[in-house]
């Protein structure tokens, strides 16, 4: 009994802490794009985070390099799930709030849903799929109520935004597909490291960064966003997983927006517009019924029903 206890408290506190981690991310994000440029940024980001995640794999004995066969999918990640779409998601916080940001990036498993079916050929359920569907037409909404609030150039944020999602979803099930086998420190350690050098390296002599003009609380947010999501955020979020069911994990996807809205309302006082607010209800309803996977049984027994119904037909 006490050790069922210990695993909820345990449970409900990586919870906490991921989604705290998730929540804050977006407003450290657009303290540090306010004076560091968006490739250099990401690039001090993942250098910050890369010495911790190399100790952990030295400390876990888990290997640097992906098993043979899947190395060249490990560079991918390194372009493709790391330099691009975080580059991409800071570039975006230029131009939205970091509460929107967080709005568009808690699509992220109706995205993964899209790109399994797409790309895996998963079968899935009619309620997941009018999930996707109201969670895609609340989010429209939104972002078209709140383009009455900002100039023009809120759309290019909000294409960069999704551009990270859609990057993120595919590079996810691709991975599920070639190398699931890959523990989390493996998949993270060296791609972020290689994104680190090779975003910082370019930044500079595409960016140009003047140093001068990086204020402190722009490098704290980097060192948070390295250190804090990058590394705690990523591990509390593995454990999370082993420990309670997928659904459950999920649920952060949830909470973590309504969090980054209460941060950004408490610190600049300028959250979405009321109306934005009212359609959080559609929005995460949707996506929280493409969360809600059938049971194991339940898909045996539908297989089971498919095979007796075809077998009718013949």
């Amino acid at each position: 009994m006490q050790t069922r206890t210990y695993r909820k408290l345990i449970i409900v506190l990586l919870f906490m802490i991921v989604s705290l981690t998730w929540g804050t991310t977006w407003m450290a994000m657009k303290i540090a794009v306010g004076s560091v440029p968006p490739l250099f940024a990401t690039g001090l980001r993942f250098l910050s985070a890369a010495p911790f995640l190399l100790l952990l794999c030295r400390f876990m004995k888990a290997p640097l390099l992906f098993p043979r066969g899947s190395r060249l999918f490990q560079a991918a990640v390194t372009i493709f799930y790391f330099a691009i779409p975080f580059t991409l998601m800071i570039f975006g916080e230029r131009y939205t709030s970091s509460s929107l940001a967080a709005i568009i990036f808690s699509t992220m498993p109706a995205a993964v849903l899209a790109a399994s079916i797409i790309f895996l050929k998963e079968r899935t359920s009619l309620q997941q799929v009018c999930g996707l569907t109201i969670s895609l037409i609340a989010l429209a909404a939104i972002i078209w109520l709140e383009s009455h609030q900002h100039d023009g150039s809120l759309f290019t944020g909000v294409l960069a935004l999704i551009a990270a999602v859609c990057l993120h979803a595919i590079m996810y099930v691709q991975c599920k597909k070639r190398c699931h086998q890959v523990s989390v420190i493996t998949y993270n350690a060296l791609p972020c490291l290689m994104a680190g050098m090779l975003l910082t390296a370019t930044g500079w002599l595409v960016e140009k960064p003047s140093v001068a003009d990086f204020t402190p609380g722009a490098l704290m947010a980097i060192v948070y966003l390295g250190v804090v999501a990058g590394v705690a955020g990523i591990l509390c979020y593995f454990l999370l997983q082993k420990l309670a069911r997928a659904f459950q994990a999920s649920l952060v996807f949830l909470v973590f927006p309504l969090i980054a809205i209460a941060l950004e309302a408490a610190i600049k006082g300028n959250p979405i517009s009321p109306q934005s607010l009212w359609l959080m209800l559609p929005f995460l309803s949707g996506i929280l019924l493409t969360l809600f996977k059938r049971s194991p049984a339940a898909e045996e027994t539908a297989r089971d029903a498919e095979s007796v119904k075809n077998g009718q037909k013949t």
